[in-house]
């Protein structure tokens, strides 16, 4: 535990941790200064930027009067709306620009789901301090939260342990970090000094809080709409919730959907739009599209799928297929057969002087077809494509057995592909260098298996073989 705790403090979010910590200290204190506010968000150039742009949003200034400086904000928004705001922007910020692995936005989507909620329901039973139950409910899986942010390597072997069917996910956890995220929360809290209200919600004696009970009907809420508005574990929340703020079960509900609507409108207002998406809609026709996303986000192999194409590139290469067909047995092989969720095919372009992307498919990866640009040769900074296609053999990044190679995964190209494991492989007719094939399961966060980089590795030898037989004269 102590360990993490060190890890997160002193190496990874440091500046995250110091504006929680100043923002949460104003709050403390009993006159607290609007210069005070004004010097902690004035520190971070980038994060005054934010929080006045969130400030001048029809959200928060309805009046669309122009707010261009920080004390002008608390003034015609609110002391407490300013610290929610810069605190709220801070957690995007330190997070999302770090690691945007799906799992980090789908549990940031929920925290917001779950503070919108919180706060709602502590208008109901609280005369003061919503705003503070909406920090304390944005925080509660802040140990989560942490670990998918800053995890690294451990993050990749959990992703791996999570989507193996069965998996007991608190056990995994537990042998992965050495504790629980619970206790990582709390401890977290503690270290930072997130105060009462936060620090309740975690306890068990929370259950006569009001303030607590609000966060933690918001936070489980937003976990039960992920299994849907009719679902039996949402079934039984608008119950309790109905009984806690005393108005009909018809009315916790319609109060619930207004709330998961205004979630969405937040996400967008604090500039993280793409958590819009992971936030359960509350029209039905999205609600269908949303459950459709997320089992593609979700794919599976289909081995009787894989087999065939495997199939069919070997009768490619004694009937000398066109490459159209080739590439397309290819990608429809990795990708819906092997499971592979991002498939791109680079090629040597204008006299292999450049890598462009000729073929591209799954979520999210139709823009490299335009984007993907990398000179083929770079001696200033080489990178793991022509390393590859010169070294004439597949790789498994984001592994032990790669660590060395992690240098060639250039800035710039980790910003077009994200982080995380990839398969790279070098495509060649023969001697002839073609490009190269690169796979990732980045959609989902999900690790890469061991079958599938024996499934990526047949499929290049296969294409190969295709390719050379295409290129040879025919006798």
């Amino acid at each position: 535990m102590q360990s993490w705790i060190d890890r997160l403090n002193q190496a990874e979010l440091p500046a995250l941790a110091a504006v929680v910590q100043d923002l949460h200290r104003l709050a403390q204190a009993d006159k607290s200064s609007v210069q005070q506010l004004a010097n902690v968000l004035l520190r971070d150039a980038s994060l005054t930027s934010k929080v006045l742009r969130v400030g001048n949003s029809v959200y928060y200034n309805p009046s669309q009067e122009s707010i261009r400086t920080i004390s002008r904000a608390i003034v015609l928004i609110g002391f407490d709306n300013v610290r929610l705001i810069g605190l709220s922007v801070s957690l995007i910020d330190g997070l999302l620009t770090r690691a945007p692995r799906e799992q980090l936005q789908e549990l940031l989507a929920r925290s917001f789901h779950a503070a919108v909620q919180a706060r709602t329901i502590a208008g109901y039973v609280l005369s003061q301090q919503p705003e503070e139950v909406f920090i304390a409910a944005l925080l509660y899986n802040l140990g989560e939260l942490a670990f998918w942010g800053c995890g690294g390597e451990q993050a990749d072997e959990l992703a791996s342990r999570l989507a193996q069917p069965g998996v007991d996910a608190d056990e995994a956890v537990r042998e992965i970090l050495g504790t629980s995220f619970r206790q990582l929360t709390q401890a977290l809290v503690k270290s930072w000094n997130l105060g009462e209200i936060v620090s309740l919600a975690h306890s068990g004696g929370s259950r006569l809080d009001p303030a607590s009970q609000s966060v933690n009907l918001g936070a489980r809420i937003s976990e039960a709409a992920l299994e849907g508005w009719d679902s039996p574990a949402m079934d039984a929340l608008i119950g309790q919730l109905a009984d806690f703020i005393g108005v009909s079960r018809e009315d916790a509900l319609q109060q619930v959907l207004a709330s998961a609507d205004e979630a969405v409108k937040v996400a967008a207002t604090f500039g993280a739009s793409k958590l819009c998406r992971l936030i359960p809609s509350t029209d039905p026709e999205q609600i269908r599209v949303q459950q459709e996303a997320r089992r593609a986000r979700l794919l599976q192999p289909d081995l009787l799928l894989m087999q065939q194409a495997l199939q069919d590139l070997g009768m490619l290469v004694s009937k000398r297929g066109d490459i159209g067909l080739i590439l397309d047995t290819l990608l429809k092989g990795l990708h819906q057969g092997a499971g592979l969720e991002r498939v791109m095919l680079v090629v040597l372009a204008d006299g292999h002087t450049l890598f462009r992307a000729k073929r591209a498919v799954g979520e999210g990866s139709q823009h490299w077809l335009s984007d993907f640009l990398l000179p083929a040769e770079q001696p200033e900074q080489p990178h793991i494509f022509s390393y590859v296609l010169r070294n004439k053999e597949a790789l498994w990044m984001g592994v032990p057995a790669s660590y060395s190679l992690n240098e060639l995964v250039t800035q710039p190209l980790r910003k077009l592909l994200g982080m995380g494991m990839f398969f790279i492989a070098p495509l060649r007719a023969g001697t002839r260098p073609i490009g190269v094939l690169y796979v990732d399961n980045r959609p989902s966060g999900r690790a890469l298996k061991h079958e599938q980089f024996v499934a990526f590795q047949r499929f290049t030898q296969l294409t190969g073989r295709c390719l050379e037989a295409l290129s040879k004269p025919r006798s």
